[in-house]
């Protein structure tokens, strides 16, 4: 997949969602183009890197590359512009007898002009006020306090601010340019000496010949090179060139993970690197297409939902717990269409962001760092649909672990475990978020009961 061009698709508790039997689409978290806005969206899913777009235009925007507008946006004056700053206080005077009628317009001037004066005193003289009884009263004014003592001390432990101190120095921002394509994403730190973990659509575009520019918390910049990619989980490794100390971050588990629980989302969203952001799981196991350059079903994760703010740029940067472990890699957000059916030219947060988890990731990492590619959990077997609910099986592979389990071609698998397998992508992100030699139990529409070793495959990078 590309980052210009992302697309994710979710079946499984999507807001409004296509026809029956059709699946919407869910947009990568893109790595942000630089100086660019989001292209068109491509069918069912794309890849969240810098690249080409694929497709027409989808309701599940990717964060992705954009190719005309620029990502940062002028600040609306006001707030902090400044422009509301200056006010003035003018005390009123203290009141008066009522006057007869016949006095009353001169009496009323000469209101006026006490509290004009009165104003001007209370900027040269610290706010005095004429009392009733010729007393001299103090007006607080807060620009006359004192600051605070400065802060000191650590943060309160599980809080963001704890969070953000502790993997702020492990997360990078990675400057990507290859052929015409350029963008930017996130990634963070595996080891000491340079390994770092990303999306594959983040570093797609510079896997053949390109170029990858590592910029740390610290300001530091340092050329990369991917070490290997998975299109299919939407993950890639690279390490960074003469580079040694660096800081790890903790790595969590995400199968323990409960809705509700906080996470803290740190990267480069519109290029604004080092952006920390919090919210909660909001659900989990969401059958995501958010890799690879076709949006297919080769490129369905099992994603852990979240409110944390997740845009363009986001992509790769860690998810991580209230303890700072990180339990996700941030991967695709959903963006609606417009009111005019269009999909929006940026996408940008609305509240539901997708991440990978962690566990899927750290072994798809594990065997890049270790043998150069990734290995790919697979049951051999076609998978559509079923028209009642549950995934059909169509065409089975020669040898493969589904015909060894005596599958047929027609078989609808309702769980796997004790997951209910609503649909057809349910069932390939189950799969995948197993290891290869696993064993599974599949309950079929029948009833029947059967028993799987889940196979392994090498990925080739297209």
């Amino acid at each position: 997949m590309t980052e210009n061009d992302p697309n994710a698709h979710a079946n499984s508790g999507a807001p409004a969602g296509p026809p029956a039997g059709e699946h919407p689409v869910w947009s990568a978290t893109p790595s942000a183009p630089a100086g660019q806005s989001e292209p068109s969206t491509p069918p069912r899913g794309t890849p969240l890197g810098a690249g080409q777009g694929y497709g027409t235009p989808n309701p599940w925007s990717a964060q992705a590359q954009q190719p005309s507008a620029p990502y940062a946006q002028p600040v609306q004056p006001g707030v902090h512009g400044g422009q509301y700053g200056g006010t003035s206080a003018y005390p009123v005077a203290p009141q008066q007898q009522k006057p007869a009628r016949s006095g009353s317009g001169k009496l009323v001037a000469g209101v006026a002009v006490l509290a004009l004066l009165v104003g001007g005193g209370a900027g040269a003289l610290g706010g005095y006020v004429a009392g009733g009884d010729g007393s001299n009263t103090v007006s607080a004014n807060a620009l006359d306090a004192p600051k605070p003592a400065q802060q000191t001390g650590n943060a309160p432990a599980g809080s963001v601010e704890a969070v953000a101190n502790k993997l702020l120095p492990s997360v990078v921002e990675l400057q990507v340019q290859g052929g015409n394509s350029a963008g930017e994403g996130s990634g963070f730190v595996l080891s000491q000496d340079g390994y770092i973990l990303t999306n594959n659509h983040v570093v797609e575009v510079a896997a053949n010949g390109g170029q990858i520019q590592a910029v740390f918390h610290d300001g530091k910049k340092a050329a990369a090179k991917v070490v290997g990619r998975d299109p299919t989980t939407d993950i890639a490794v690279v390490k960074v060139d003469g580079m040694s100390g660096l800081t790890p971050v903790e790595l969590g588990r995400s199968d323990d993970l409960r809705v509700g629980q906080g996470v803290v989302a740190v990267g480069s969203p519109f290029e604004l690197a080092g952006t920390v952001t919090s919210g909660i799981v909001s659900s989990l196991h969401r059958p995501v297409r958010a890799g690879g350059s076709n949006g297919d079903q080769a490129t369905v994760m099992d994603a852990v939902q979240t409110d944390a703010a997740i845009n363009p740029g986001n992509s790769g940067g860690p998810l991580s717990n209230t303890s700072g472990q990180v339990i996700g890699i941030n991967s695709a957000i959903y963006s609606p269409q417009s009111g005019s059916g269009q999909q929006a030219s940026q996408g940008g947060n609305v509240g539901i962001g997708f991440a990978i988890p962690i566990d899927q990731a750290r072994r798809t990492a594990d065997d890049i760092i270790k043998t150069g590619q990734a290995v790919q959990t697979f049951i051999g077997a076609q998978v559509t649909d079923a028209p009642n609910g549950g995934a059909q099986l169509g065409d089975i592979t020669p040898g493969s672990p589904a015909e060894k389990a005596g599958l047929k071609s027609g078989d609808v698998v309702t769980k796997i475990d004790d997951r209910s397998i609503d649909n057809a992508d349910a069932l390939v992100a189950a799969i995948r978020t197993r290891a290869p030699n696993e064993k599974v139990m599949l309950t079929l529409g029948d009833s029947r009961v059967v028993e799987a070793t889940l196979g392994g495959q090498p990925v080739q990078p297209n």
